[in-house]
């Protein structure tokens, strides 16, 4: 048992370093061609952030392992929403431009409606399945959102005050490399680690995916915001929560449906409601207080809420 913790501690460092290292090279690359910070945010920085949930599905769904496929992109999505927002809005209440609320926080949510209806088959069929078909309209609208971001790099660009390693390209490339192979390695350990060990203690799989796995492979989306917060640079902070949510649901988990098709416990539907509630209570504290922000009794809210959720669950 203590090897296997272990293993997955070793797991978790891989995978945030990996990360680290990866998001360092692709910011460097983005900013040689003067790409905005909002933009770098919603997919450069999403993108690395996300990778470990990516590697981690990727591993659980050859694996068929479909309670940890869900669990860690839901989870994930409720830790980035619940407590990573909370805590970078209570360091600093964030203002939020208006392509954000007007278009971002709803295409979360959109994103939120269409993995409800795909996973449940009202239509299609009676067995809840993500299937290869759903997959591809997952990798469809994800395609689309990218599309949206290159449409929107003109009109998003600003001065920025990311501070980003000057690498030169040679460094570039070893960290964008270096930072794949550690989240490759560490999503595979990850994996195995908090299997065995939800065998060993009797936990459910789901419970597993939604709490050790997903605050795992959160870890980066975290060390992101909190920094950006602190640095008050809101876009980042802001962007890469958004991003991230977005690229787990459309991306990651259309990726894990095309390795295998997943089942899907309809019990997950109370976390999308949860999820999809917390997006909708995001886009209505644009409006209350200072509009565009999220004020820190606002963060505040998210996170005693999401706290208090997993606690109920654990128990």
């Amino acid at each position: 048992m203590i090897t296997q913790i272990l293993l997955l501690i070793l797991g978790l460092v891989l995978l945030i370093k990996g990360a680290d290292w990866l998001v360092d090279g692709a910011t460097s690359l983005a900013k040689k061609y003067n790409i905005s910070d909002l933009a770098i945010g919603l997919t450069i920085v999403a993108f690395g952030t996300s990778a470990p949930e990516l590697v981690v599905n990727t591993f659980a769904s050859a694996q068929n392992h479909q309670d940890i496929v869900f669990g860690n992109v839901i989870g994930s999505n409720c830790f980035n929403l619940f407590i990573i927002l909370g805590i970078a809005g209570l360091i600093t209440p964030l203002v939020v431009q208006s392509s954000t609320v007007w278009r971002e926080i709803p295409l979360s949510f959109l994103a939120i409606i269409i993995l409800f209806f795909l996973t449940n088959n009202f239509l299609a069929s009676d067995v809840p399945i993500l299937s290869r078909l759903d997959g591809l309209i997952l990798i469809i609208m994800f395609g689309l959102f990218l599309f949206y971001i290159y449409k929107n790099l003109k009109r998003d660009q600003t001065d920025s005050d990311v501070k980003v390693k000057n690498l030169s390209n040679l460094k570039t490339w070893i960290f964008l490399i270096v930072g794949l192979v550690g989240l490759v390695v560490g999503g595979k350990l990850l994996v195995t680690g908090a299997i065995k060990i939800a065998t060993e203690f009797g936990i459910s799989e789901k419970i597993i995916g939604m709490t050790i796995v997903a605050a795992g492979t959160s870890l980066p989306e975290l060390a992101t915001s909190v920094v950006a917060a602190i640095k008050k640079n809101n876009d980042i902070a802001v962007g890469n929560i958004i991003g991230s949510n977005i690229f787990n649901i459309f991306l990651i988990l259309s990726a894990s449906s095309l390795v295998r098709p997943i089942l899907y416990d309809i019990k997950f539907n109370t976390d999308l409601y949860i999820l999809g509630g917390g997006t909708i209570f995001l886009f209505i504290a644009m409006f209350t207080g200072q509009k565009k922000k999220l004020d820190r009794w606002e963060a505040a809210l998210l996170l005693g809420f999401y706290i208090s959720y997993i606690v109920f669950i654990v128990i």
